[in-house]
This record gives C-alpha cells, structure tokens and sequence, in this order.
C-alpha cells in the first residue's frame, strides 16, 4: 500500500483549481437563477389567488422533501424519457439546483415578507403610491434586506450541494478530483485536497454571511 504522501497532489494544482473556478462559475449561475425563481414564488405565495398559493407551496414543500441528488437523477435519466427531449448533463445539473434554490429562496423571502411591518403597508397608502411603486419601491427593498443572511447561507449550501453535478458528468471540482484520482490510484491525497479547496471556499462564504448578518441586523436596529 502506498505512503500517504499530500504533495504528490501538486502537479494537478493548477487542474483542480480550473475545476474550482468552472464549480465558482456553475454555483454562480445556479444562485443567479435560483434567486430570480425563489423571488417570484415568494410574490406569487401572497397572491389573492388561493390557487396559486396552493401551487406554490406544492412546489416548496415537493423539492425540500426531496434529496437534491434524486432529483438531479431524475431530470437527467427520466425526464428525457417523458419528453422525448435529449437533456445535457450541464443544463440537468443547472436546473435541478435552480430549483432547489429557488424553493430555499423562496421561504427565505417570504419570511422577509412576513417581517415587514404593516405601518410600511399603512405608509404607502397614505403617501398614494400605486401598487406597483409600492412592490418595487418599498415591499422589495425591505424584503431583499431582510433576507439577505438568509440568502447568503443558501449560497453556502448550494456551493456544497453542486459538487452532487459531477454524479452525472457535469465538468466541475468534484468530478475533476474523481478522474485524477482514478487515474493515478490516490484517491485519498487527491480527494482530501479536494475536499480542503471545498471547505476554504465554505468558509470564507460562512464568515461573509456572518459579516452580512450583523451588518443587517445593525441596519435594521437603527
């Protein structure tokens, strides 16, 4: 049995670190999209319309009850089957963390919501600010601040979760770290470091959130 030995490792820095960035940039797309998606949900969860509220918290509770890697599966393998379409393994993985994110975004803004206090509500009627000033002006704003630490610990977790994409092909960290571990039969060096690169990246987003969470929590004492 081979030594362990870490610095074997270093001949695929600059590999591992292509793969980080291509993993930066996949989470970046999913959290763009994911947010975009959660935003609207949480507006539609306030509709008059108690069937698209119903709608809405179908679609909540059906993709937090279920684990983001069968729900990567079942895109990837099944939903081709049911639409007849040919699905990436790059679109597969984006979209089963969109909608994971977006679910997890959208309880996130809509607790943001329920924070707002009616006087806020009270104050655009009595200034006579229609409602589209009072969404975009007022609620919106308000919301957003509100939910920012909320928002960013789901960056986290959604960081995390993408490593899941490389189940399916997808060319990010985790699946780079998987070939060069395959082919050189040092599993345990190359996914330890992957594993290290994973938690520095973690960390530093937990400290940002923690850094965000006192600053908004300060805001909004004042």
């Amino acid at each position: 049995m081979a030594s362990f030995d870490i610095t074997f490792v270093a001949k695929y820095w600059q590999t591992l670190l292509s793969g980080l960035g291509l993993t930066l940039e996949f989470t970046a797309i999913c959290i763009v999209s994911g947010t975009l998606l959660g935003l609207l949900l949480a507006l539609m969860s306030r509709s008059p319309n108690a069937l698209v509220r119903t709608l809405v918290r179908m679609y909540v509770e059906l993709i937090r009850g279920v684990p983001v890697l069968i729900l990567l599966f079942w895109i990837f393998f099944c939903l081709p089957v049911v639409t007849g379409l040919e699905i990436s393994n790059f679109f597969s993985s984006t979209l089963a963390l969109t909608l994971f994110m977006g679910a997890a975004t959208c309880e996130s803004f809509r607790a943001a919501l329920k924070s707002i206090p009616h006087e806020q509500y009270d104050a655009c009627t009595a200034l006579g600010l229609t409602n589209k000033s009072r969404l975009l002006d007022v609620v919106v704003p308000l919301m957003a601040m509100r939910a920012i630490p909320n928002l960013l610990s789901n960056t986290v977790a959604l960081f995390k979760e993408s490593s899941l994409a490389s189940a399916v092909g997808t060319v990010e960290l985790m699946y780079i770290g998987q070939n060069i571990a395959n082919s050189t039969a040092r599993p345990i060096e190359v996914l330890t470091v992957v594993g290290i690169l994973y938690f520095i990246v973690g960390f530093v987003l937990t400290r940002l959130v923690s850094l965000a969470e006192t600053r908004v929590l300060s805001r909004l004492a004042t």
